[in-house]
């Protein structure tokens, strides 16, 4: 019998995990120069972490993975990263800490029910990030800028920051009301899950894939308009930190984002590469000030933000980002004899210690196939070794690409490796 992965999932393996490899590497320097630090949380939570009440977003309702395990609980494999972080951040109390905020970033899987598509699995990888415990313009400004700052760094340049404010909670009040009522006389023309999200959230109609081009919706009120004197100065104080920082951006009231619970600052970085089309959001977020209370702690404020691995090398590849694809060895050993594999698995622990790539050959194969596997390594030194070499107390090493072979001395091999390759 034949297996295959599930729809919507992937392997990675070779070439393209050394891309993965180094986006991880860059979001994780640009975390630790930005004094962020990790944390991990269980891939799969209490449904009520994820399932809050009155939430109309999709995610929670249409694409989650939910079951129930031995104990007959429900149980939900994450759809998201914010939700856990907070849980996490509330049982373990770090909200205690006298140090705010609380920086925290997190890479890893998510699991949605979903359509795949190009740079959409049923299992996305997102680096995000999580800034906790206090509300201050700046620091939704320090946020923005250290994703902005990893998508430089990967190389990136087509993209745009839009941002948006829903303002708080007297805002979004008045909001909703002035939504519903332009949407009340359309109500019967808009698609089954607008008439949940009119009930629930009437702000969720503005993200609706099905009705984004209904003459209702493009008309729609703009939540600017309704904010509280408090929340348009907030929204003042963000555009005047990215100003600061020369941070180009635009104002885009049509950003409501795909959760129920952010209030406040919401942005999207979309790319402007032609070739991205629909799936153009590289990454996004904003500011979430009851979901601290929600899970028991104190009111506290948050800001964070995803950006999704799979969706960014899309956007690599149509800007022809190169990554670094060596996968090349620093040394091969070919034995030829079984004390030549004794002595080969002993100096390469040596030279691994001092940081060098190498392999050897485990199968008594023939020279010709050993050569084979070293031209297809991209070794740069060969070790050579047989009876004759280890009688006479030396190693045959070749270079590669100079194509000298030299006789070097066994008690000397590993020095001599460090002046020909470099110190690692």
């Amino acid at each position: 019998m034949s297996y295959q992965g599930p729809k919507g999932t992937q392997d990675l393996f070779g070439s393209e995990i050394l891309k993965w490899e180094q986006i991880e590497a860059i979001a994780r320097h640009n975390c630790k120069v930005n004094h962020v630090s990790e944390i991990r949380t269980p891939v799969f939570e209490h449904t009520e972490v994820f399932k809050r009440e009155n939430d109309s977003s999709d995610v929670v309702n249409k694409e989650m993975y939910t079951f129930k395990d031995f104990g007959n609980r429900s149980i939900t494999l994450r759809p998201e990263g914010t939700a856990g972080v907070i849980r996490s951040f509330v049982q373990n109390k770090l909200y205690a800490n006298p140090d705010l905020p609380i920086k925290l970033f997190y890479i890893g899987p998510n699991f949605r029910y979903e359509n795949p598509q190009k740079g959409r699995t049923r299992i996305h990888h997102q680096f995000g990030v999580e800034f906790l415990g206090m509300k201050e313009p700046l620091i939704d400004v320090e946020v923005m800028a250290l994703g902005l700052k990893t998508l430089s760094d990967i190389g990136l340049t087509s993209f745009k920051l839009h941002i948006n404010s829903l303002g708080d909670e007297s805002s979004r009040l008045r909001y909703r009301t002035a939504l519903k009522e332009h949407f009340a006389p359309v109500l019967d023309e808009l698609c089954e899950d607008c008439h949940r999200r009119y009930e629930r959230n009437p702000l969720r109609i503005l993200d609706c894939k099905i009705d984004k081009d209904h003459p209702a919706v493009l008309s729609a009120p703009s939540v600017l308009d309704y904010l509280s004197d408090e929340a348009g100065d907030y929204f003042k104080g963000v555009q005047q930190g990215l100003d600061g920082l020369g941070i180009d951006y635009v104002v885009d009231p049509r950003i409501v984002r795909g959760l129920d619970y952010y209030t406040h600052t919401v942005f999207e970085v979309i790319s402007t590469h032609p070739e991205m089309g629909a799936q153009s959001t590289l990454f996004a977020g904003g500011r979430y000030d009851q979901l601290v209370h929600y899970f028991g702690g104190p009111e506290m404020s948050a800001m964070g933000f995803g950006m999704g691995i799979e969706r960014l090398l899309v956007a690599c590849e149509a800007e022809g980002v190169q990554f670094n694809l060596d996968s090349s060895i620093d040394v091969y050993g070919m034995p030829l004899s079984p004390r030549a594999e004794i002595l080969l698995m002993n100096l390469n622990q040596q030279l691994r210690e001092l940081g060098f790539v190498v392999d050897m050959d485990y199968g008594h194969r023939s020279m010709k196939a050993q050569f084979k596997s070293a031209d297809r390594y991209e070794a740069k030194l060969l070790f050579i070794v047989g009876d004759d070499e280890i009688e006479a107390g030396c190693i045959t090493v070749k270079n590669t690409e100079t194509k000298v072979q030299h006789k070097v001395a066994i008690s000397e091999i590993v020095t001599w490796c460090q002046i020909e390759l470099g110190e690692h």
